[in-house]
C-alpha cells in the first residue's frame, strides 16, 4: 500500500484532521506510527462510542497504524461518574467497556486481536514521568484555557466545578505524550484537548514527542462525527442563529437510552427506539434517522439500504447511495416510517456479531454487573 492510500484510508469518514500535512512525512519516514483513543467509563457503549470510533480504528488499522483504546478510569473518577467508585470503574472499564469496544470492532469487519487496550491506571503507575508531563503540559498553558476547555466533560464553560475538573484538559493532553502518540483520535467533542496538545507539543521538556530526526513534533489530531441523539431538538424548527447550539445539545447520550442504541440491544429494542424517533417528513437538517443512514449505513457500512413496503406504498426499494435517500425523502416518496423500518434492518443486521459477543456467559455477566449499577 502506497502513502497515498494510506493517507485516504486515515483520512476517510473524518470530519477534521489537526496536522494533516504533517502525516505524509510521518508516513513516509517509515516511523511506526501510534494512534489512541481514550474514554471516560461512564455508561454503556451506544453506536457513536462503538460503531462510529471503531470504524475509524478498522480504517487505521487497514493503513498500518498501531491502534490503542484507552480506558480512562482517572478521568472518569473527576468528572463523578458510576458514582466516584475507582474499583468499580476499574472493572467496569476493564470487563465490560473493552468487551463493547471488542464487539464494535467485530460488527465494523476487524479484528480485535489487532486492537490494544490499555487502563489508565495502569500506565499512570508504570511511568514515573507521566504526573510531571501533565505539570509540563500545564505550565505551558493558562487557567482560562482550562477553564474553556471544560466542555470536552460535557460541562459548560462558566459553570462551578470542583479544581480536580480544570485538571482534566491537561491530563488527557499529558495521555498522549506519555503513549507516544502520532495520531490522537475522538469525536469532534474532544477538539479542545488535542488542540492543547499540539498548541504544546514543541515547548514540552517531558515527554515530548519526537520526530524521525530527534525534533519535537505536534500529534495528529484526528475527529470523526458525532451521531445525532434519537429525540426531538430542544427547539424546532431549529433557528440559524442556534444550530450549532442545538447540534451539540443533541448529540447521542448513553445517559437517555431514548436518545441512543447500544451495541448490543435486542431487535425488539432497536425496533421501538427507531419508531419513537424524531423523523420530520421532508427535512434533512437536525433529522437523526437520516443522519444515521448517512454516517452508519452508508459510510461506514457501505451501503445499501433496503426498504420493505406493501405494493400499495410503492413496493420494496434499494438505495444504493445516501443522495438517493435524500431525493426520495425530500420528494416524499420515501415515507419516515419506512425509514425507520429500513434503518432499524440494517443495524439489527450490522450489530448481530456485537450481540453474539455478549451472549457469551461471562461477557453478558459484566453487562449485567453494569445494568444493576445503573439500576
Amino acid at each position: 500500500m502506497n502513502t497515498g492510500e494510506r493517507i485516504a484510508l486515515i483520512e476517510r469518514n473524518t470530519a477534521e484532521i489537526l496536522g494533516r500535512d504533517e502525516l505524509q512525512p510521518l508516513l513516509e519516514s517509515g516511523t511506526p506510527l501510534q494512534h489512541y483513543i481514550g474514554f471516560e467509563i461512564s455508561g454503556k457503549a451506544h453506536l457513536g462510542t462503538g460503531l462510529l470510533s471503531m470504524a475509524k480504528v478498522r480504517d487505521l488499522m487497514a493503513a498500518g497504524v498501531r491502534c490503542r483504546v484507552f480506558l480512562a478510569d482517572w478521568h472518569t473518577w473527576i468528572n463523578d461518574k458510576l458514582g466516584g467508585d475507582r474499583a468499580l470503574i476499574r472493572r467496569i472499564a476493564s470487563g465490560y467497556f473493552a468487551e463493547a469496544m471488542r464487539a464494535s470492532l467485530l460488527c465494523v469487519g476487524a479484528d480485535p486481536a489487532s486492537l490494544e487496550i490499555v487502563l489508565a491506571s495502569d500506565l499512570y503507575d508504570e511511568d514515573d514521568n507521566y504526573w510531571a508531563t501533565v505539570i509540563d503540559v500545564s505550565k505551558n498553558t493558562t487557567l482560562a484555557r482550562m477553564q474553556r476547555s471544560i466542555d470536552i466533560l460535557g460541562r459548560s464553560e462558566g459553570e462551578s466545578v470542583d479544581f480536580a475538573k480544570l485538571i482534566y484538559p491537561a491530563m488527557q493532553a499529558a495521555d498522549i505524550f506519555a503513549q507516544g502518540v502520532h495520531i490522537a483520535h475522538a469525536g469532534m467533542d474532544q477538539r479542545k484537548a488535542h488542540v492543547i496538545a499540539r498548541d504544546v507539543a514543541l515547548q514540552l521538556r517531558i515527554a515530548r514527542l519526537e520526530g524521525p530526526q530527534g525534533t519535537p513534533i505536534k500529534p495528529v489530531a484526528l475527529h470523526h462525527a458525532l451521531l445525532l441523539g434519537l429525540r426531538r431538538p430542544p427547539v424546532w424548527p431549529v433557528p440559524a442563529a442556534a444550530e450549532r447550539d442545538v447540534y451539540a445539545a443533541m448529540k447521542m447520550s448513553k445517559s437517555d437510552p431514548a436518545s441512543a442504541v447500544f451495541v448490543h440491544d435486542t431487535p425488539d429494542e432497536i425496533r421501538d427506539k427507531l419508531r419513537r424517533a424524531f423523523c420530520p417528513p421532508g427535512e434533512i437538517a437536525f433529522n437523526p434517522v437520516l443522519d444515521w443512514i448517512d454516517k452508519i449505513v452508508f459510510r461506514i457500512a457501505g451501503g445499501p439500504l433496503h426498504v420493505e413496503r406493501s405494493e400499495a406504498n410503492g413496493g420494496p426499494v434499494t438505495f444504493d447511495g445516501y443522495a438517493d435517500v435524500v431525493d426520495a425523502y425530500t420528494s416524499g416518496s420515501l415515507h419516515p416510517m419506512d425509514a425507520k423500518v429500513g434503518l432499524g434492518e440494517r443495524l439489527i443486521d450490522l450489530l448481530e456479531p456485537a450481540r453474539a459477543h455478549f451472549a457469551k456467559p461471562e461477557i453478558h455477566a459484566m453487562l449485567e454487573e453494569l445494568d444493576a449499577v445503573a439500576a
